[in-house]
């Protein structure tokens, strides 16, 4: 054996154990937030305006409904686990927007709005609203559909507008995206401002802006499940692409990525996540921009750990965020994006003053 063919079986076993030490680490890590977020679930099933014992939940999930009176019985399993479970889901799908759109703008300050969404979602739900207030579709409200649909609406929109020459340049995108959710943001906030002089119910569409938690049901649970797995599956085959990003995107053209393809790839399964949560909650902001970041520095850049990771954490976040928001106040709610935002926008601050101290070195 030459010294060539023994230096390449060192470097692959050096490889191999990295990688088992990887997967090692990273099972660690989600065991741990999956523990988290057991733990939070039966906390969010206790609270509210009704007190339910934690023994007797875990009796009834366990088979003994007897454990819980009729009424609990009702409670928990019609209001408090739906809701639960949607709050889970649209804090896994924010945060998975959220990695992302990171990974594709390179910027650990992205999040899934970055394209407009949010000012199409507000301007979508301001006419399903204002055309068809009694109006269910699918099972959802006309402000949820509408909503959903300008998200998409409004990402198709972005993407035409940047796109030059077969090509779509980061900064058009971005700006284009910006210049369009203010458009429409602002033309949202205009049929608020006129919604009690047309009489129409104006507080829906705050709590859509200000994003909101409702139980649905299970049907439409599984419905959102499916679309969230769905989307966890694309995410698979992005992975090493998101990693190659890191690098830059002419490496990864010269690795022989379709840089182009990956991109709107990435785009597309990244606004279905965001329309998604969308869909069932509003628009909820510092949920795809902080918990991708905290987990990114956590755990560091590898995007298959922090899409898993992520999720995770993101749906933990969303539903403590959603029992503070129902519990704080009770009966009365708050919008749970206030909430998210009276967490979020303190720990960004501090995770930016950390960060100036850290380059002031």
């Amino acid at each position: 054996m030459n010294a060539t063919t023994a230096g390449n079986l060192i470097s692959e076993q050096v490889d191999r154990e990295r990688s088992e030490s990887g997967l090692r680490s990273t099972l660690l890590y989600a065991s741990g937030a999956m523990a988290v977020l057991l733990l939070c679930i039966l906390v969010s099933a206790v609270l509210g305006a009704v007190h339910i014992s934690p023994r007797a939940i875990l009796a009834a999930l366990a088979g003994n409904h007897a454990a819980l009176s009729p009424a609990e019985l009702t409670i928990l399993l019609q209001v408090r686990l739906p809701r639960i479970f949607t709050a889970g889901i649209i804090g896994a799908s924010l945060s998975l927007a959220g990695v992302l759109f990171q990974g594709l703008f390179r910027n650990p300050m992205a999040d899934p709005y970055v394209l407009g969404t949010s000012g199409g979602a507000a301007m979508g739900a301001a006419l399903g609203i204002f055309l068809f207030p009694a109006t269910s579709m699918l099972g959802f409200s006309a402000a949820a559909t509408f909503a959903f649909l300008g998200s998409i609406v409004t990402i198709v929109l972005v993407y035409s507008l940047a796109r030059t020459a077969g090509k779509t340049p980061m900064v058009p995108l971005l700006l284009a995206g910006l210049a369009i959710s203010i458009i429409l943001g602002e033309a949202s906030s205009v049929l608020l401002y006129l919604g009690d002089e047309i009489s129409w119910n104006a507080r829906n569409l705050a709590l859509w802006l200000h994003g909101t938690v409702t139980a649905i049901s299970w049907s439409q649970i599984l419905l959102a499940t499916g679309m969230l797995l769905l989307g966890g599956i694309l995410c698979i085959p992005l992975r090493p692409v998101l990693d190659l990003f890191t690098l830059g995107e002419e490496y990864a053209q010269q690795l022989g990525i379709r840089v182009e393809m990956a991109r709107a790839a990435l785009i597309l399964v990244a606004s279905l996540f965001t329309a998604a949560a969308v869909l069932l909650g509003g628009v909820i902001g510092f949920v795809g921009l902080l918990v991708p970041h905290i987990i990114r520095l956590m755990v560091g850049p590898e995007h298959g750990r922090l899409m898993v990771l992520s999720a995770i954490c993101g749906a933990s976040y969303l539903i403590v965020a959603d029992t503070v928001a129902r519990t704080v106040r009770a009966p009365s709610e708050l919008p749970v994006g206030i909430i998210t935002a009276f967490i979020g926008g303190p720990v960004l601050l501090y995770l930016l003053r950390r960060s100036k101290r850290e380059y002031a070195l």
